[in-house]
């Protein structure tokens, strides 16, 4: 804990300024980065739903030409199969790349909290301790009295 020198009405005032002002600067920066973190994951969701479209996308595509290959010839359908077999690599790949994304994001969204549970607790005990100061400040003027 931050250590104050005397003056004649207590601590010295501009080192005490001085603490809270670099306490404040950090709070600050802590927020900045929580923001920071905030927007990646907002950019990371927006992501994840692109790909969900996507996927709604080649899902759609896969029934089309599943209920179009039933009309086509035997040579027709075997390209048709090829292509849908091809589709559905893709679409497995992709989903599998939104899911890999998705359980990413999560997990960023989880550090995310924990730090900010962190930082209130910090924060807290921060506040705890000025506020332990203060009343020691209060009792070192009552007993000068």
């Amino acid at each position: 804990m931050k250590k104050f020198s005397y003056e004649a009405n207590g601590y010295n005032r501009s080192e005490v300024n001085q603490f809270i002002s670099d306490v404040i600067r950090q709070t600050e920066g802590i927020i900045r980065k929580c923001q920071a973190q905030g927007d990646e994951v907002n950019k990371l969701k927006a992501e994840l739903e692109h790909y969900k479209s996507l996927e709604d996308t080649l899902k759609t595509a896969i029934i089309k030409a599943e209920e179009t290959g039933d009309n086509i010839k035997r040579v027709a359908r075997e390209e048709h199969d090829l292509i849908v077999r091809d589709a559905k690599n893709n679409a497995s790949r992709i989903v599998n790349e939104a899911l890999l994304k998705a359980e990413k994001i999560e997990s960023q969204a989880d550090t995310l909290e924990r730090n900010i549970r962190i930082f209130k607790r910090k924060l807290k005990v921060i506040m705890e301790q000025q506020m332990a100061v203060v009343e020691e400040i209060e009792t070192l003027e009552l007993d000068s009295n």
